[in-house]
């Protein structure tokens, strides 16, 4: 299980890269989801898809609080490390 910030931050940008078809070079920890090109659809599948990568659930309510890619790699790295 992944528990180190900056490995969990590498993973989240290649599934955002990955999701977006962007460079991953094109991300950074201040980042805004919508600001790299996400829309509403793009913000469901990538949550979907850190669900699935981190074994983790994400709530809706959550979910709209994921503003940035720091946002994000915060929250994932909190709730693994609640389970660990």
């Amino acid at each position: 299980m992944v528990t180190n910030t900056s490995d969990i931050y590498a993973k989240i940008v290649a599934l955002i890269a990955d999701q977006l078809s962007i460079d991953k070079s094109a991300i950074e920890l201040n980042s805004r989801l919508e600001t790299l090109g996400a829309d509403s659809l793009d913000q469901v599948e990538i949550v979907m898809k850190l669900e699935e990568e981190f074994d983790i659930e994400i709530n809706d309510h959550d979910a709209e609080e994921l503003v940035t890619v720091g946002d994000v790699t915060n929250y994932v790295a909190k709730l693994l490390q609640k389970r660990a």
